[in-house]
C-alpha cells in the first residue's frame, strides 16, 4: 500500500491510493526541475514568470469548486472554508504576479566613497524543495510556490501523504498553465516521495533550499539534514497562540472573535488562538459566554452549507487529541465542557486551571480544544503569553491603543493581531520565532527568502 491515500475523515472510507514515486522517477524529477531552471526560469524575464503565476491563479479560480470538494474529502474542512482557501490561494498567486517585477527590481546602493555605482540584483537560486502539510493543501503551496516561481526558482513539491488528490490537482494546474504559455513543463514538479527519498532530494547539489510547514518533529529533522548539506531552510511549524483580553466595549463580539479564532479549519490551524488569557475582572463572564458559544458548534457533515465544524483530519488526529484531553484531566485541569468523539467528529472542549506543571500548559492542541487562563494584570498576561515554546501568532484585545502597542512589543511572536482575528492577507508576512520556525512567507518578505542578493559594483 502506498503512503499516499485519500481517506475521508468523515466516513473513514479509503477512496483512492496513489503510488509512491520510484527512485528512478525521483532522479528524473530532480533533473527535470533543474533543466527547467537552467533552460527557462533563469533565462526569461520576470514578466514571463509572473504571467505563468497569474495563469495559475486564474485556474484556481476556474476550478474552485472541484478543488474545494477535494479538500473536504481529504481532510474534513468544511466546504465553505475550503472554497475560501482556494480563493485565498488564487489571491496569493495573483499578488506575486502583480508585484513580482517591482519586488525584484535592482536596489541601488549609495556609495560612501569612490566613484561609479553599485546595486543589488536579485537572482534565482535554482531548484527548491517544498514539504507541505495537509491542513491547508492549497494555501500552503501558494505561499511557497507563488513568490519563488516569480523569482525564477523551480519547485519540487512533496505534499502530505493524506492529501495526494489536491497535490495532483495543483500539479495539473501548473502543467496546464505551462503548456498554455509555452513555459518549460517542469517549473513545478509534484513528487509523492517517502521521507527516506526526501533525504536524497535534500542532499542533491542541484537543490538549493527547503521550505517546510509542519510539526516541530518534521521541521527539526529536515533542518538537520539541510544544515548538514548547507542548504537554506524556511520553517513554519507549530503554534499555541495566545488570545489576550484586557478590556472591551463589546464582550459578546470579543467572545465571538475568540470562538472564530479557535474553530478556524476545525481547530487545526497553526496560528489559531489556543490559549485564552483573560483579565481577572472579565474572566468569569468571558468563560461562561465563551463556553456556551464555543460548544454550541456541533461537528457535522463538512459538505453541508450550515456546518461550522467538521471532523478532525484523521483517526490519528482524533486519537492524539483525545489522549491529550484525558491527560490534562488526569493531571488536574478543570474540564468546563467536553463530549465524546463520534468517529473523527470531535466536540469542542474547554479547559481551565491549567498549571505549568501540566503537559497541557506547553503543548499544542490541534483541534477544537481551548484553554482559559486568568490574569491579574497586563504584566501577568504577557508573562503567560510568552511562557510557551512557541512564538507564531498572538491576539490582543483592548480599548487602550497605547496598551495594545505596549503588549504587542512585549509578546514573543512573529505576528500580533490587535482587536481582530482571521485577518491574514497575501501582502502580510507570515512566520514565527522560537519553536514556531524561521523565515517568512507571504508579503514582500517572502520574495527575499530564496534569492541570491547579488552585489554588482561598477567603477
Amino acid at each position: 500500500m502506498s503512503d499516499y491515500a485519500v481517506i475521508n475523515p468523515a466516513t473513514g472510507e479509503t477512496l483512492r491510493d496513489y503510488p509512491t514515486i520510484s527512485d528512478e522517477e525521483l532522479r528524473q524529477a530532480i533533473s527535470s526541475a533543474s533543466a527547467a531552471h537552467e533552460e527557462w526560469s533563469r533565462r526569461v524575464a520576470v514578466t514571463e514568470r509572473a504571467a505563468l503565476v497569474a495563469r495559475v491563479a486564474q485556474l484556481h479560480t476556474e476550478r474552485r469548486e472541484q478543488l474545494a470538494e477535494i479538500a473536504v474529502r481529504e481532510m474534513g474542512k468544511t466546504l465553505e472554508q475550503a472554497l475560501g482557501e482556494v480563493d485565498f490561494a488564487a489571491a496569493i498567486y495573483q499578488y506575486y504576479a502583480d508585484n513580482g517585477e517591482a519586488f525584484s527590481a535592482d536596489e541601488t546602493i549609495e556609495l560612501s566613497d569612490g566613484t561609479g555605482s553599485a546595486f543589488v540584483r536579485r537572482a534565482s537560486l535554482g531548484v527548491l524543495l517544498g514539504i507541505m502539510p495537509w491542513n491547508f493543501p492549497y494555501y500552503q503551496v501558494a505561499r511557497f510556490a507563488g513568490p519563488n516561481v516569480v523569482n525564477g526558482n523551480t519547485i519540487l513539491l512533496k505534499h502530505a501523504p493524506q492529501c495526494p488528490e489536491s497535490a495532483a490537482a495543483i500539479a495539473q494546474i501548473f502543467d496546464d498553465a505551462e503548456a498554455e504559455l509555452s513555459a518549460h513543463d517542469s517549473v513545478y514538479v509534484n513528487i509523492f516521495a517517502t521521507n527516506e527519498q526526501i533525504a536524497t532530494v535534500i542532499a542533491d547539489p542541484r537543490v538549493q533550499g527547503v521550505s517546510v510547514t509542519g510539526s516541530e518533529r518534521a521541521g527539526s529533522a529536515v533542518a538537520e539534514l539541510a544544515g548538514k548539506h548547507l542548504k537554506k531552510v524556511v520553517l513554519e511549524l507549530g503554534g499555541s497562540d495566545p488570545f489576550i483580553l484586557l478590556s472591551t466595549n463589546d464582550l459578546d463580539a470579543a467572545v465571538q472573535d475568540a470562538v472564530n479564532a479557535r474553530l478556524d479549519n476545525n481547530g487545526q490551524s497553526c496560528n489559531a488562538a489556543k490559549r485564552f488569557i483573560i483579565i481577572d475582572e472579565l474572566y468569569e463572564e468571558f468563560a461562561e459566554k465563551f463556553t456556551s458559544v464555543f460548544t454550541a458548534n456541533t461537528p457535522a457533515d463538512p459538505m453541508a452549507d450550515s456546518t461550522q465544524l467538521g471532523p478532525l483530519s484523521s483517526k490519528a488526529a482524533t486519537e492524539r487529541l483525545s489522549e491529550q484531553l484525558e491527560r490534562a484531566r488526569s493531571q488536574g485541569a478543570t474540564i468546563l465542557a467536553s463530549g465524546d468523539p463520534d468517529g473523527n467528529f470531535f466536540p469542542p472542549a474547554v479547559l481551565a486551571d491549567v498549571t505549568p506543571q501540566m503537559d497541557a500548559f506547553h503543548e499544542e492542541f490541534f483541534g477544537p480544544v481551548a484553554a482559559l487562563y486568568r490574569a491579574a494584570s497586563e504584566e501577568e498576561a504577557v508573562r503567560l503569553a510568552n511562557d510557551t515554546p512557541f512564538g507564531l501568532g498572538s491576539y490582543v484585545y483592548t480599548t487602550d491603543q497605547e496598551q495594545a502597542l505596549r503588549v504587542a512589543d512585549a509578546i514573543d511572536a512573529g505576528m500580533v493581531w490587535i482587536n481582530l482575528v482571521l485577518g491574514d492577507a497575501a501582502e502580510l508576512p507570515f512566520g514565527g520565532v522560537k519553536r514556531s520556525g524561521t523565515g517568512r512567507e507571504m508579503g514582500r518578505l517572502a520574495m527575499d527568502e530564496f534569492v541570491n542578493k547579488k552585489l554588482i559594483r561598477i567603477a
